[in-house]
């Protein structure tokens, strides 16, 4: 394989078959990190479960200690009082029956996230298939279908994750940007795996963290030693 030279140059600042210690890791793919723009920083879990059965699923959502560099745009499905609540949070869209008709007649999805009140479930569930697909669609345990929807657009807009198993049994997660330096990555990257540790299934056989790599978006992967799951 052909690799940039940039991504080469990257190849060569370390070796690539250690496994690093976790602020040594941070450190390695900041340094990697070449673009020129602020690449994000994720975390690539592979896990020792069977994604296909439903009792060894992980997913979590975490508030990250340093957020995640990225500011999201809410959209906030409520009507009434929680509506004129989701306004005063700082929502950046809020409405009913019109934002599912806006989302299914225009194709418009300029949000990152949904959050909506049980009540309102039935409405959102027409688009479940438009919201599904892009990893959008409320759902209870992500903590975006609740009543209490001041502190749910709080959370978002703090840096709040959702970490989920993919079909490979590995999770990945964003837990930072590059100008975030080491320490406060470092802590993201503590917070975000102490969370996947806690969640680990009671179906979960043998080792539990198969293996744990970091990566900037346009940089190659770094394998970090981990030994708590």
């Amino acid at each position: 394989m052909k690799y940039g030279k940039k991504y080469a140059d990257s190849l060569k600042a370390y070796d690539r078959s250690k496994l690093y210690d976790a602020e040594e890791a941070m450190n390695i793919v900041i340094e990697t990190a070449k673009a020129k723009f602020d690449e994000t920083i994720e975390l690539h879990v592979r896990l020792g479960v069977d994604p296909r059965q439903a009792d060894q699923q992980v997913r979590g959502v975490l508030v990250l200690p340093n957020g995640t560099g990225k500011s999201k745009k809410v959209l906030v499905i409520a009507k009434g009082e929680r509506a004129d609540i989701a306004q005063q949070a700082g929502a950046d869209y809020v409405g009913a029956e019109e934002m599912i008709q806006k989302i299914q007649t225009e194709n418009w999805f300029d949000f990152d996230v949904v959050i909506t009140t049980p009540d309102m479930m039935g409405v959102v569930g027409r688009i479940g298939k438009l919201l599904g697909p892009k990893g959008l669609m409320p759902n209870p345990k992500s903590g975006t279908v609740t009543m209490d929807v001041a502190k749910a657009i709080a959370e978002v807009k703090a840096g709040k994750v959702e970490y989920r198993l993919d079909k490979t049994a590995i999770i990945h997660c964003p837990i930072g940007k590059k100008s975030f330096g080491k320490e406060k990555i470092a802590e993201n990257f503590n917070a975000l795996m102490d969370a996947i540790v806690r969640a680990k299934p009671a179906a979960a056989k043998g080792q539990y963290i198969k293996s744990v790599t970091v990566s900037s978006t346009m940089g190659p992967g770094v394998k970090v030693a981990y030994n708590k799951g």
